[in-house]
């Protein structure tokens, strides 16, 4: 390490390279359960440039890099398993340019969705994507980040227009451009977005951005059963009703959320709705939805459209994690998500359902349902590894059921290194090609080694 460590030194800022014991550990870990690992150095690049020339350095010298955003992933992505160099990219933090009339924004990596929406207020915009942290967009775009709106306005690959990478050797591309459409070329946009660091290092992001609507209703409604409260979703989506966002919280999580604060929601499965338009259109949206739940056995139902009565109203879904959280101190929040067709939703959640409750871990389930995606919440004793091995194996048979109605092992948080070995099951021949993409662009194997790619890979 000492020898590389020099020739960092040589060709970039020393200030801005540190060993400091804090700052590693900070690097060695993000929001997952997996285990740390600390890099060697840490760096911190302004530019393109100087991201150029940490590459193309570490790719002479075989050095591992990985990009580091806030560390807010879920499945180890961060992790530097073979040491090596960390780059963060927290000064690379500006909104470059805002272009209202083309509903594009233009930013560097290190900015966070929350900065972004601030700025993008100022001219009657917003960015749709909201995985609930407050993560990077750099983050965001390396994982394919979607949320609770990506029913309506689409994932995180949906809303790339072009991005510059860095590539494993240095060179500085752009994967697309400003227009809004075209015909020339491969899709480079498709390949990078989503590619966890393991293909080169996002340095600027073009964005698709809309604008914020007239107003905003939110729902929230309660069934008697699981399968009629993904059927309500169906009928809501196949009558064309514009929804912005539709969350699926089980029973036994609501639960959960009264005794955390202190509320009296039915304790049945519960849909958390929200709609965006025109005060004319939603209305008639609203009423459309109102029928449809109805019909289809809901209990309880109310809309709100006041801001703060609405923020009150989603409380409970966002209080979630926290519910678990707090109730069992000195215990992990472990998280993992799957996706599946439509009509396999309901009999998902209700073997998933069956599982948690036939094993000795605390979990609940939340699904961001217009999608088919849903997330599973266990809360376990990383000291304790009967516990941590029964969490892992209740993940395996989630993603196994994913799997058998050919559906997918990640919807939203990415593989990671948590889910490598569901790889090759999941696409078959394709993986393959993927390997083939990875050893061509980065043939040194320095890019995030250890994520999405198996051994075999390198």
């Amino acid at each position: 390490m000492a020898n590389y460590l020099k020739g960092l030194q040589e060709i970039f800022d020393e200030s801005r390279i540190s060993v400091n014991e804090t700052i590693l550990e900070q690097h060695s870990r993000d929001e997952s359960y997996h285990t740390p690992a600390l890099p060697d150095v840490v760096v911190f690049p302004e530019n393109a440039d100087e991201v150029s020339r940490i590459l193309s350095f570490a790719n002479k010298q075989h050095i591992p890099a990985v990009p580091f955003g806030l560390g807010s992933s879920l499945e180890g992505h961060v992790i530097p398993y073979r040491g090596g160099i960390s780059i963060d990219m927290s000064l690379m933090n500006k909104v470059l340019e805002v272009r209202e009339q083309d509903f594009l924004v233009k930013v560097q990596p290190g900015v966070t969705r929350t900065q972004l929406n601030k700025e993008l207020k100022k001219y009657g915009l917003f960015f749709s994507v909201d995985p609930g942290a407050d993560a990077t967009i750099g983050g965001m775009a390396a994982t394919n980040a979607s949320g609770t709106t990506s029913v309506k306005y689409g994932i995180m690959r949906d809303q790339v227009r072009d991005l510059e990478v860095v590539l494993a050797d240095g060179r500085i591309i752009h994967t697309g451009g400003l227009a809004s459409k075209s015909s020339s070329g491969l899709n480079l946009n498709g390949l990078f977005v989503g590619s966890e660091g393991t293909l080169g290092v996002f340095t600027e992001l073009t964005l698709k951005v809309y604008g914020i609507p007239e107003v905003t209703a939110a729902g929230r409604a309660s069934f008697p059963s699981v399968a009629q409260a993904v059927e309500a979703v169906n009928g809501i989506m196949m009558a064309g009703i514009p929804i912005a966002r539709i969350e699926l919280v089980d029973a036994q999580s609501i639960v959960q959320v009264n005794k955390y604060m202190n509320a009296s929601f039915e304790e049945k499965p519960t849909l958390f709705l929200e709609f965006h338009g025109n005060r004319a259109g939603l209305d008639q949206d609203v009423a459309f939805a109102r029928e449809i739940v109805k019909d289809l056995g809901c209990s309880d139902i109310q809309f709100e459209t006041d801001s703060k009565v609405r923020n009150e109203l989603w409380e409970a879904r966002h209080n979630l994690a926290y519910s678990f959280i707090h109730s069992f101190p000195g215990k992990k929040l472990m998280v993992t998500d799957v996706s599946v067709p439509l009509d396999e939703l309901s009999p998902a959640i209700s073997d998933t359902r069956k599982k948690i409750d036939s094993s000795n871990i605390e979990g609940a389930i939340v699904g961001h349902v217009g999608d088919g995606n849903y997330h599973v919440l266990f809360m376990i004793d990383l000291k304790n590894p009967e516990e941590v091995m029964e969490a892992k194996k209740l993940n395996e048979e989630i993603v196994e059921y994913a799997l058998s109605k050919d559906g997918t092992c990640t919807g939203e948080h990415g593989v990671g290194m948590g889910k490598i070995k569901y790889q090759r099951r999941e696409h078959g021949n394709a993986y393959d090609v993927m390997h083939s993409i990875k050893r061509a662009l980065d043939p040194n194997c320095i890019m995030n080694p250890g994520k999405i790619f198996e051994e075999e890979a390198y």
